[in-house]
């Protein structure tokens, strides 16, 4: 028969297993994809009134709501937008290839209907199906759209029906112009689209040629127009990190805004700013409208009819004499947050890659972490030299604390007996432990630095792992494929709460047993929350709770306290 000592053992890890099993289970019901991967892109109007939060009659008015907004937002302009009424066909649309981009063209108002980005699968593993970021389909409305538009806009009233000279293009090497032509009321207007084959910056140029005997007035338009459901391939999970999916502008008050959808079902936006850029976010992937830098032009952001919002700038108007041609420009990037080349493109885009407060800490730690990983090739390998250079730089100030650990370690059994004598006299009590403390010249708070030094530095490297898309897939060893992702089979949690259980023990008990208790159960705790946190994230903490165990180890060791771990812990 197996002692009582063996049992409670074996009814221990038969709990645990059990637990392990559950939350795997748990874990499993609760991962749900948002929306699943669609071939093909969706010219006609969608009847989804459920999805899109509208009554289903409203989608099936006659004539449908023009996608063009009016001309309202253009400054000192007093005419109005009248609604289009086109129909759709499969029929219309370009496909354009590069290596950075493919993306299909709709030939009613030259609109970008769907975009995929070859370079960054779908999911893991599965370089067939690369990820959409811009779509028209039935899981997701999400397309990038621009015109003219004003009192001899070619997109005042019906959207204009392009021509083109193919039906797909593709490119190599170089840059690719996509020309349209279509003509209206005497003019004959050229839509171009310029792409780069290194590149994920489109050129977007209108050029008009006015053939009547009276001049013409037309603004261009740049807009996104998304609805509010979560990105294609998007996992909603129970716990863990949510990314940022709405609209961003940057303005002369801010580096950057949000414009939240819950904002525009409140009110419409509008401000007028010099340059500037409109842009759509998620996770790890954004679209954007950048205005021409000499232009003021009025952002906005508004929710239409339909139950979609949009997300743009119209430029100034111009004016275009008898038999003269005007010139229209902007620019669209639909791509990863690439930090450094949003920089380039234009200012503060980069904030697009949103750290949140603690930005001054992330961006030389993302910095470090993209050196690391240009010198040993590893992301992984990468995250855990990072740790080793904060615990580095850390160091004298968590010496410190694990000195002032040691003596606490050292003078507990005084306190102890201070503990035993004075228990039912708690004034007494406190009077003699804080004489003890200042005799010993001891500090009873200094052992909790070493758990707020890597605090902050956790909270940044959290947003520069949730951000980067650089970390996306990128994979560790063995079962780790995925440093953004959480472990799939609750590994590193699982070592990491091991870990902290160890510097518990190694911990002198501070204050009553009440408290000392509820400090048992921290290590418990963070394994629960972190269960769901990115593996690259884990990998961090549990790096540097071995480094500072060592530390600790060291401390100890050099002040006699070495051997008999956990005996300060009452």
């Amino acid at each position: 028969m197996l002692s009582p000592e063996i049992n409670r053992i074996i009814l221990l890890l038969a709990i645990a297993i059990s637990g392990y099993l559950i939350i795997l289970q748990w874990d499993s019901d609760y991962s749900q994809t948002a929306s699943t991967y669609e071939s093909l892109p969706i010219t006609a109007p969608l009847l989804d009134g459920e999805d899109l939060d509208v009554p289903l009659e409203n989608l099936n008015e006659e004539p449908r709501l023009s996608d063009v907004p009016d001309n309202s937002l253009i400054a000192s302009s007093p005419s109005a937008q009248q609604p289009s009424s086109a129909g759709a066909t499969s029929d219309r649309l370009i496909r354009v290839r590069t290596p950075m981009v493919e993306m299909w063209i709709d030939l009613l108002g030259g609109d970008i209907i769907r975009a995929e980005l070859p370079g960054y699968p779908f999911e893991l593993n599965e370089t067939g199906k690369p990820y959409i970021l811009l779509n028209n389909g039935s899981n997701l409305v999400y397309v990038a759209q621009s015109g003219l538009i004003g009192p001899n806009g070619v997109d005042s009233g019906e959207r204009p029906l392009y021509r083109s000279s193919q039906d797909s293009y593709d490119l190599i090497d170089g840059k690719l112009t996509v020309p349209l032509e279509t003509t209206k009321d005497g003019m004959l207007i050229t839509k171009t689209f310029v792409f780069d084959s290194e590149d994920f910056l489109v050129e977007v140029n209108y050029v008009v040629t006015n053939n009547n005997y009276t001049p013409i007035e037309a603004s261009m338009f740049s807009q996104i127009k998304r609805d509010s459901r979560e990105p294609i391939g998007a996992v909603s999970r129970f716990m863990g990190p949510r990314a940022y999916v709405g609209g961003m502008l940057t303005t002369a008050e801010d580096n950057y805004k949000k414009i939240t959808f819950d904002d525009l079902d409140e009110t419409s936006y509008r401000i007028e700013h010099e340059g500037g850029w409109m842009a759509v976010l998620q996770h790890y992937f954004l679209s954007a409208w950048i205005g021409n830098t000499e232009d003021k032009n009025l952002f906005f952001g508004q929710r239409r009819p339909d139950g979609t919002y949009a997300f743009g700038f119209t430029g100034p108007m111009q004016r275009i004499e008898s038999g003269q041609t005007g010139s229209w420009k902007s620019r669209l990037y639909v791509g990863p947050k690439d930090q450094k080349r949003l920089e380039q493109i234009a200012p503060n885009l980069n904030l697009t890659v949103d750290y949140g407060w603690l930005w001054w800490l992330a961006v030389p730690l993302w910095y470090i972490l993209d050196l690391m990983h240009s010198l040993v090739g590893n992301w992984g390998l990468a995250i855990i030299f990072l740790t080793l250079i904060v615990k580095l730089v850390t160091y004298p100030l968590s010496q410190k604390a694990y000195v002032s650990m040691a003596n606490m370690r050292r003078v507990q059994p005084a306190m102890k007996r201070i503990q035993e004598r004075y228990s039912d006299d708690r004034q007494k009590l406190g009077q003699e432990m804080m004489a003890l403390y200042k005799k010993e010249k001891v500090n009873p708070m200094g052992g909790c630095l070493p758990m707020l030094i890597p605090m902050p530095i956790f909270l940044a490297l959290y947003w520069v792992l949730l951000e980067s898309v650089e970390l996306r897939h990128a994979p560790f060893f063995l079962w780790i494929d995925d440093l953004s992702a959480k472990d799939p089979f609750f590994i590193l949690p699982l070592i990491m709460g091991a870990s902290m259980y160890v510097q518990q023990l190694l911990s002198p008990a501070v204050g009553d047993p009440m408290q000392a208790r509820m400090m048992k159960l921290m290590p418990v705790m963070f394994t629960v929350l972190f269960l769901w946190f990115p593996a690259g994230l884990v990998l961090y903490w549990l790096v540097n709770n071995v480094l500072s165990l060592l530390q600790q180890w060291y401390v100890f060791k050099t002040r006699g306290l070495a051997g008999g771990v956990g005996g300060g812990t009452g």
